[in-house]
């Protein structure tokens, strides 16, 4: 009897440390004052009651669905990390500088000194380097993962590669080449000029990646910001698979880079060149994009989406019936 009365004590006692600690949210040198004990015993009961079970933490947050959106699209295998944003307007403007801001802090918060970060360029990405804000500089160095695109100075590679280091605080590169040379032979040349090469080459060695994804099935579509392809070649494309834009290159459904002119006249890299990058961060928003984004992952290329709640909702309601 008196062991079971020692043990009813004790966990009286332990259970009034708890509320006052947890619930009241008083410290343990207050409590251990109103209750006549040490300031360790306090501490040694409160770690007791976590190791036995007692203390179970529960968050309550008005953004949990995002998150639960956010396990189901990792739950699909398409990709290993989402973020999702809420989404505040159709407009198609305020949903990219919705996703800018929660693309910006993820980088904010996982870039080092001494990262090598390449980047796209287009509409997302500027979206990023708009938001972007640091509290001190990040020594990273940017790097164009494509040739750029005359007369889209907002958008191109690398402007946003130089705005984007001074943002950071870090250093750019720039690749003086265009995105589409004349001809394949042209675009060989281009690759190999020393001035390319080298970009290029840090390029593959990113350690951090930024990068849109475009759509090719609207007339108003992204890529043909980048190329404007003649009536005929857009009637082909739909027949040919053609579902995205990834660093330029036209993508089937599926995921693979398809066999189409223009895909050999990029100067860019290709996208499995960039799935030795372990943080392939993918921006993107929109109705016109839920296609193309279940393509580009499909090929493997993303490691994370930062997306819109709208967008992957329909991203996983599309998956779903595809499966």
């Amino acid at each position: 009897m008196t062991e079971m009365n020692d043990d009813f004590t004790s966990m009286r006692q332990m259970h009034a440390v708890l509320v006052r600690h947890f619930v009241e949210g008083r410290k343990q040198a207050e409590i251990a004052e109103e209750m006549n004990l040490s300031t360790s015993k306090v501490n040694r009961i409160i770690a007791q009651a976590r190791r036995s079970g007692m203390v179970k933490i529960s968050i309550e947050t008005p953004f949990q669905r995002l998150m639960d959106i956010e396990r189901q699209l990792i739950a699909t295998g398409l990709v290993g990390g989402a973020i999702v944003s809420p989404t505040v307007s159709d407009n198609d403007g305020t949903r990219l500088a919705q996703i800018g801001q929660a693309a910006a802090a993820h980088l904010v918060e996982t870039l080092r000194d001494g990262d090598i970060l390449g980047i796209s360029g287009g509409k997302a990405v500027a979206a990023v380097v708009d938001a972007l804000s640091v509290e001190r500089p990040i020594d990273v160095q940017v790097v164009p993962l494509t040739g750029g695109v005359q007369g889209k100075f907002h958008t191109d590679v690398n402007n946003l590669a130089s705005r984007m280091a001074e943002r950071l605080g870090g250093r750019s590169l720039q690749l003086h080449a265009p995105l589409f040379a004349e001809r394949a032979e042209q675009r060989e040349m281009l690759m190999n000029m020393t001035a390319v090469k080298e970009v290029l080459d840090l390029g593959r060695r990113a350690t951090a990646c930024l990068v849109g994804i475009g759509s090719i099935t609207q007339p108003g579509s992204s890529y043909f910001d980048l190329h404007p392809l003649s009536a005929p070649d857009r009637a082909m494309l739909p027949g040919l698979g053609v579902m995205a834009e990834f660093l330029g290159h036209l993508v089937h459904d599926r995921g693979q880079v398809a066999n189409f002119a223009l895909n050999q006249r990029l100067v860019a890299l290709r996208p499995d060149e960039i799935r030795a990058c372990g943080r392939v961060v993918a921006v993107a928003a929109g109705e016109d994009k839920v296609g193309p984004v279940r393509s580009v992952l499909r090929g493997g290329y993303v490691s994370m989406l930062v997306t819109d709640e709208d967008t992957a909702g329909r991203i996983l309601e599309t998956e779903g019936k595809s499966r």
